[in-house]
């Protein structure tokens, strides 16, 4: 998949991107989506089953690792721009954005020691099947971000808000495909992924992402 730069794509991609944008026909499949919803479902009672078996072991780790409580809830953009609370098991210490959002950066020095072992498992986002039961989030979807950051985004891309179309994901393409996302550029690349995703989407591409995340858990790719 090529990947184009910013600039090339505001030249050619204006305000009416969507008039010109071809989706998926699972999108609007009825029979995809109930399937789609039944697998969230089951996957979050699964999900959420595994997340109580080793809370006694992360409450452990970050009662050792980590300064602050357990779980933390953080406020992302979802479907249709609706905002909602993810949930995750705690990476970092409390107060660490006292200047505001940031960006989390590879190998970024505020993770603690435990919250790496964290995000290298993806044990992190164990609480977040909570959001999925709740029908905030789907098992595979763009990745929710933070209201500030898809102001800024949007106002780069255009078409950013595209992504808002459908729920956002616990995995997604551009997750398994795509660099780390840690700045405006990355951001653009992860973008691209994902229209990929809403144009294509159906049950190959999402047996393909399933695996692929299998695989980075398996190995510890998380980052």
């Amino acid at each position: 998949m090529r990947i184009l730069p910013t600039a090339c794509l505001r030249q050619h991609i204006g305000s009416d991107f969507y008039k010109f944008f071809l989706f998926s026909r699972s999108n609007q499949n009825k029979l995809y989506r109930f399937f789609h919803r039944m697998f969230d479902l089951t996957a979050g009672v699964i999900g959420l089953f595994f997340c109580g078996i080793i809370i006694p072991l992360v409450w452990l780790g970050n009662l050792i690792g980590n300064r602050g409580s357990l779980f933390y809830t953080q406020e992302r953009i979802g479907k249709n721009a609706e905002p909602f609370q993810i949930m995750k098991f705690r990476t970092m210490p409390e107060n660490s954005e006292i200047n505001g959002p940031q960006w989390t950066e590879k190998n970024d020095s505020r993770i603690t020691w435990f919250g790496r072992i964290l995000r290298r498992t993806r044990f992190d986002e164990f609480p977040q099947f909570y959001n999925i039961i709740k029908g905030e989030m789907s098992v595979i979807g763009p990745r929710p971000e933070r209201p500030k950051f898809v102001k800024e985004l949007s106002e780069i891309m255009p078409f950013y808000k595209t992504r808002h179309l459908i729920k956002p994901g616990l995995t997604y393409w551009a997750q398994v495909k795509a660099n780390y996302g840690s700045s405006h550029d990355d951001s653009l690349e992860k973008l691209q992924y994902d229209l990929y995703y809403i144009k294509h989407r159906g049950l190959f591409l999402d047996l393909n992402i399933l695996l692929k995340t299998f695989s980075t858990v398996l190995f510890f790719r998380g980052q």
